[in-house]
C-alpha cells in the first residue's frame, strides 16, 4: 500500500505516523504538504494529530480550508481510505466528510490519558485484526474530543453499522 501523511502548520504527530508506516509496517509513505492541489495517488491518506493552524478558532476549523481538502474529499468520495487521528478526525468533521462535530470536554480542560475502547465493528481496514467485543487501550489527548451527532444521525449510524469503537472500562463495560 502507498500512504500519504498530510502536514498542516501546527501538526505534531505527522512524523509519528510516517515512522509507523515506514519503519513498523514497512509500507511506502510520503508527506503531503497542506497546499498540495493535485489528484491524490495513494491508497490511504492520514490526517495526523496536532494543532493545525494552532486550533485558535475551533479544532480543525481552519485546516478544512486548506488547498488539499477538496482533493481529500474527492479521494474519499471515490472510496479512498482516509483516517483522521485526533486533530485529523476533527478536520474530517469540520470538512463534513464525517457527520457531527467535536465539542469541548465537560470539564473544559485538556485531557491526556489512556482510554479503553470496545471494538464494535471489525469490518473495516483499520479494525479487521480485532475481534468484536475486544477491549483495547488507546492514548487520548484532547480538549475538544466529545463526538456529537443528533439523534437521527446516530440512529442512521447504528443502522448502517458505523459505530466502530465505544468507550468502556478495562472489562469492556459500557456505561
Amino acid at each position: 500500500m502507498r500512504f500519504g501523511v498530510v502536514v498542516f502548520p501546527g501538526s505534531n504527530c505527522d512524523s509519528d505516523c510516517y515512522h509507523v508506516i515506514k519503519d513498523v509496517i514497512e509500507e511506502d509513505v510520503e508527506y503531503i504538504w497542506h497546499e498540495f492541489d493535485q489528484k491524490l495517488q495513494y491508497d490511504c491518506i492520514i490526517l495526523p494529530g496536532g494543532f493545525s493552524y494552532g486550533d485558535y478558532l475551533r479544532a480543525g476549523a481552519i485546516a478544512r480550508f486548506s488547498k488539499i481538502m477538496p482533493r481529500i474529499i474527492e479521494f474519499a468520495q471515490n472510496n479512498g481510505l482516509v483516517i483522521g487521528i485526533c486533530n485529523g478526525f476533527q478536520i474530517l468533521t469540520e470538512s463534513h466528510l464525517l457527520p457531527g462535530a467535536l465539542i469541548r470536554n465537560k470539564n473544559l480542560k485538556f485531557i491526556c490519558r489512556d482510554q479503553y475502547v470496545k471494538v464494535m465493528n471489525n469490518n473495516t481496514p483499520f479494525t479487521n485484526l480485532y475481534s468484536i467485543g475486544e477491549v483495547i487501550n488507546l492514548p487520548i489527548a484532547h480538549k475538544e474530543g466529545n463526538y456529537y451527532v443528533d439523534s437521527d444521525t446516530l440512529s442512521d449510524m447504528i443502522k448502517n453499522d458505523q459505530i466502530i469503537l465505544k468507550y468502556c472500562d478495562d472489562k469492556g463495560t459500557i456505561d
